[in-house]
């Protein structure tokens, strides 16, 4: 079954207003971060699209990753709860609810605005080339996990 097309406008709306049910007080089910935290936490895969702010991994590191994660992370099979998070998507610091909330809608519009064709075998920074239906699966899957984490 596939997931939905983050790429489509209704889809990512959907996701937006999923956000915005979000409150600075909201409580996860599960797992270790508050919902300031969630919200960085899931603008780190944008970041890693958009920025140039997290390095890439080195050759030994990508082929782990590409032989071993990029199935986990792209596939439709959904995350377990309480998984491994990577380092570079571990929020060590506080953040900003606001700031954070807006940055990930801000993320969502804009890979929607581009488009799938815009996705369609571009190089991520850690598997390498994906075709949009694994970016949109990395993109979906990994949003639908935490606003499900917190209840929305």
């Amino acid at each position: 079954m596939a997931l939905p097309n983050i790429f489509n406008k209704d889809i990512s709306e959907n996701v937006i207003q999923r956000i915005n049910n979000l409150k600075p007080e909201t409580q996860p089910n599960w797992g270790k971060m508050n919902v300031s935290e969630m919200l960085a936490h899931c603008n780190v895969t944008y970041e890693m699209v958009y920025e140039n702010k997290h390095p890439k991994p080195n050759l030994f590191m990508k082929v782990i990753m590409k032989s071993f994660i990029k199935k986990i992370v792209t596939s439709e099979t959904p995350y377990k709860q309480n998984g491994q998070t990577a380092p570079a998507f571990k929020i060590k610091d506080s953040r900003n609810f606001e700031i954070e909330k807006n940055r990930l809608i801000a993320y969502i519009n804009k890979t929607q605005q581009l488009g799938a064709s815009s996705f369609d075998n571009k190089d991520s920074l850690s598997f390498g080339k994906l075709n949009t239906v694994e970016w949109n699966n990395m993109f979906y899957k990994h949003l639908d996990h935490h606003l499900n984490q917190f209840s929305v």
